[in-house]
C-alpha cells in the first residue's frame, strides 16, 4: 500500500462506505475517517480488509495521509455538520487542496462555501451523487460543480467510479461553477419525486378503478419496462409487486401508506418559486407525500366525506393501455418543467449548464435512469438553445398523440373519486402552455383594482405599465410592478 492515499473520504455511513469500496475497486488508494472511531475500525477490519484503504482516528492523521493536492470528500449529513467539519479541515490544509461535499447539500450553502474556501486559497467542489447504496458501490451518476481548477484533479477518480453507459461513457461530467452541481442534483431529486408519484398514481388507478391485485399489476409494469417507459423506477416497481411475505402474500399490501421525505423535493419547489418557474407536477408530488403522512385525518375523513362509487364497468386492457400512454405523456411534462427550472437558474446564476450532458449522465447509475433520457439528450443535441422540451419535434409529437389518453385518465379518475394530483398537474400545465391567452388579464385587473399594482396592455409595447382608477376615488399613485 502507498504511504499516501490518493483521496480521503470522511463519513462512513452507507453512501460513504460504498463509495470508498468503489474507489478501491477501481485501483485508487483511500484514507477514511469517521467521527465514531469504532465505525472506522469495524470497516477497516471488515469490508475494507486487505484493500488499499487505510483508517484514521484523528482529522490531523487523516489529512496527513493524503497526497498533494489533498482531495477530501465529505459524505456527511447536510447542514451544520458540513460547516463544522470544514472548519476543522481549514487549518490543516495548504493552498490548492480540495474539499469535496458529496452529500445532498442545499445549493445555497454550496455557493457560500465555494466562495469562503476559495478565499483561503483552497478549492471546493459540491457534487451530487445519485444511485443509492447500490449505485455508490457499483457506479453512481456524479454531478460535480464549484471550483473549476479542482476538476482536473478529481476527474479521473470520479469518472472511473461512475456508472458507464453505451461505449463505456461515464455518467459524470462537470456541471459548472459555484452551486451548479448540487442544484442539478436537487432538480434530479425533484424529478425523482414526480416520477415516483406518477407511478404510484398509475398503481392506484389500476387498483381502485380496475380492481387489479399486485399479482395482476406486476406483469403490466414489467411489460411497460420493455418500452418507452423503461426505467429503473418502473423496473423496481415490478419487482416490489412480485415480492411475497412469509405467508406468500404480496408484501406491498401490508406497507403503511404514509410516505417520508428528506427535503430535496421541497428545495426544488422552493427554487421554482424563487425563479418563477411553474413546477406544478413536482410540487404536487411533494404535497402528495405530505397528505399521505396525515393518515389519522384521512381515516377520519373517509368515514364522513362522501365520494362517487366505482361501477367497475371498464374494459381493463383499454384503460391500462391509456394509462401507459398517459404516464409517458406526464413524464415528458415533468421533465420539461425540471429542465425549465435548470435553464432559468443557469441564466440567473451564469452557470452555463449543458442540458444534453446532464441528460446523458442521468442515463446510468442514478435513480431516474431510463431510456427516455436519450431522447432528451438528442433534443438538446439538435438544438442546444431549446427553450422548452415540448418545443422539440419528438416531444411535441409524443404529447400531442398521448394528450387524449392523459385527459381520459384524469377525467375518469376524477369522476370516480381517485386522486391523481400529478397526472392532473401535467394536463393543466399542457393546456396552460398551449393557451395563447389565459385569464391573467382579469387577475391583473383585480390586482390593480385593490392594490394599484398596474397592468400592461395588448395594444401597447411590453414593459409599459398602466393604472386605472377603478372606483373614481383611488388616485394615481401605483405600486412598483414585479414579475415573481
Amino acid at each position: 500500500m502507498s504511504t499516501t492515499a490518493q483521496i480521503g473520504v470522511a463519513g462512513l455511513a452507507v453512501m460513504g462506505e460504498n463509495l470508498v469500496m468503489n474507489m478501491a475497486d477501481k485501483g485508487f488508494s483511500v484514507a477514511v475517517y469517521n467521527r465514531t472511531t469504532s465505525k472506522t475500525d469495524a470497516f477497516i477490519s471488515g469490508r475494507a480488509k486487505n484493500r488499499s484503504i487505510s483508517g484514521f482516528h484523528t482529522v490531523e492523521d487523516f489529512v496527513g495521509a493524503l497526497e498533494r493536492p489533498r482531495k477530501i470528500m465529505m459524505m456527511l449529513k447536510a447542514g451544520e455538520v458540513v460547516d463544522l467539519f470544514i472548519d476543522r479541515l481549514l487549518p490543516l490544509l495548504d493552498q490548492g487542496d480540495i474539499i469535496i461535499d458529496g452529500g445532498n447539500s442545499d445549493y445555497h450553502d454550496t455557493i457560500r462555501r465555494v466562495a469562503a474556501v476559495e478565499a483561503r486559497g483552497l478549492q471546493y467542489i459540491g457534487t451530487g451523487v445519485s444511485g443509492g447504496e447500490e449505485g455508490a458501490l457499483k457506479g453512481p451518476s456524479i454531478m460535480p460543480g464549484g471550483s473549476v481548477l479542482a476538476w482536473p484533479h478529481v476527474e479521473p477518480i470520479f469518472q472511473a467510479i461512475s456508472a458507464k453507459v453505451a461505449n463505456n461513457e461515464p455518467c459524470c461530467a462537470w456541471m459548472g461553477p459555484a452551486g451548479a452541481g448540487h442544484f442539478v442534483k436537487m432538480v434530479h431529486n425533484g424529478i425523482e419525486y414526480g416520477d415516483m408519484q406518477l407511478i404510484c398514481e398509475s398503481y392506484h388507478v389500476m387498483g381502485q378503478l380496475l380492481g387489479l391485485s399486485a399479482d395482476d399489476m406486476q406483469p403490466i409494469f414489467s411489460g411497460w419496462n420493455q418500452g418507452d417507459l423503461s426505467s429503473y423506477l418502473v423496473e423496481i416497481t415490478a419487482d416490489i409487486l412480485a415480492y411475497k411475505d412469509a405467508e406468500q402474500n404480496p408484501l406491498i399490501d401490508k406497507i403503511l401508506d404514509t410516505a417520508g421525505q428528506k427535503g430535496t423535493g421541497k428545495w426544488t419547489v422552493d427554487a421554482a418559486l424563487d425563479h418563477g418557474i411553474p413546477l406544478s407536477l413536482i410540487s404536487e408530488s411533494v404535497f402528495a407525500r405530505c397528505l399521505s403522512a396525515q393518515k389519522d385525518s384521512r381515516v377520519l375523513a373517509s368515514s364522513i366525506l362522501n365520494g362517487p362509487t366505482i361501477d367497475g364497468s371498464f374494459e381493463k386492457t383499454q384503460v391500462v393501455n391509456r394509462l401507459e400512454r398517459a404516464l409517458y405523456c406526464a413524464k415528458i411534462i415533468s421533465y420539461t418543467q425540471g429542465f425549465s427550472l435548470m435553464a432559468e437558474a443557469s441564466q440567473e446564476q451564469d452557470w452555463d449548464l449543458d442540458y444534453g450532458s446532464i441528460a446523458r449522465i442521468w442515463r446510468g447509475g442514478c435513480i431516474i435512469r431510463s431510456v427516455f433520457l436519450d431522447k432528451i439528450s438528442q433534443a438538446f443535441k439538435r438544438n442546444p438553445g431549446l427553450a422548452n422540451l415540448l418545443f422539440d419535434k419528438y416531444f411535441s409529437q409524443e404529447v400531442n398523440k398521448a394528450q387524449a389518453d392523459l385527459r381520459s385518465i384524469v377525467a375518469t379518475a376524477a369522476q370516480h373519486g381517485i386522486p391523481v394530483p400529478c397526472f392532473s398537474a401535467a394536463l393543466a400545465y399542457f393546456d396552460g402552455l398551449r393557451s395563447s391567452r389565459l385569464p391573467a388579464n382579469l387577475l391583473q385587473a383585480q390586482r390593480d383594482y385593490f392594490g394599484a399594482h398596474t397592468y400592461e396592455r395588448l395594444d401597447r409595447p411590453r414593459g409599459e405599465f398602466f393604472h386605472t382608477d377603478w372606483t373614481g376615488s383611488g388616485g394615481s399613485t401605483t405600486s412598483s410592478p414585479y414579475t415573481k
